[in-house]
């Protein structure tokens, strides 16, 4: 058999051909579904900040910026801490899991990503709304991943803090889209960040010493 035969017309075997087309279509497919999140990213983002919400505007501001380096968590870990037993538990549980998703999400997950900011100007995001942007990378957002980090990890030791503490993170993540400084994709991947982060710092807790008032 001529080597033609074997290897097809280009010399190529055509496994591999056939190899390279499935590859060049898959890649094609995932960079066309990336482009729809995008267009969904932005639209979304643009629906949110063109919508008037000026009962809403200074109450989400100031929620937004309570939340800047885990103050709202560390506030009310605080809180707990003062109670003995399952309280002060949930409250280092809650620190932990805050750690693991901070760690993760701005000294990993922003510096390989570095996705830009939202253009809030062009969005027409109103002045009552702002909160200084951040220098950071957008993607994703680590208040949230820190909110809900906390809201899992202390409430896997404290049910009854589960509901409240996740509603709370849930309105710390709409404020960073309402704010103008993320794109709803940031938030969403922020959450699993800080669900994933909660895993881990609870698995953590059980696999390592741990001395202290916890």
């Amino acid at each position: 058999m001529r080597a033609a035969d074997a290897h097809g017309a280009t010399g190529v075997p055509d496994d591999e051909t056939g190899g390279s087309r499935r590859a060049g279509s898959v890649g094609a497919i995932v960079a066309a579904a990336l482009r729809d999140l995008r267009a969904i990213d932005g639209a979304v983002y643009a629906a949110v900040a063109t919508t008037p919400t000026p009962t809403l505007d200074t109450a989400l501001r100031r929620l937004s910026r309570a939340a800047d380096h885990s103050k709202l968590s560390l506030g009310i870990a605080a809180g707990l801490a003062v109670f003995p037993g399952r309280p002060r538990q949930a409250a280092c549980a809650g620190l932990g899991a805050v750690a693991v998703a901070s760690a993760s999400a701005n000294l990993l997950a922003k510096r390989l990503v570095r996705r830009r900011r939202p253009d809030r100007e062009s969005a027409r995001v109103t002045v009552a709304r702002q909160v200084p942007m951040p220098a950071s990378a957008s993607f994703p957002s680590g208040h949230t991943a820190s909110a809900v980090a906390f809201a899992i990890g202390a409430g896997t030791v404290l049910p009854g803090a589960l509901l409240p503490l996740w509603s709370l993170a849930s309105a710390v993540a709409y404020s960073r889209v309402h704010t103008g400084v993320h794109y709803p994709g940031d938030v969403t991947a922020g959450a699993a960040l800080g669900v994933a982060s909660a895993v881990t710092a609870g698995r953590l807790r059980r696999v390592l010493p741990w001395g202290g008032p916890c």
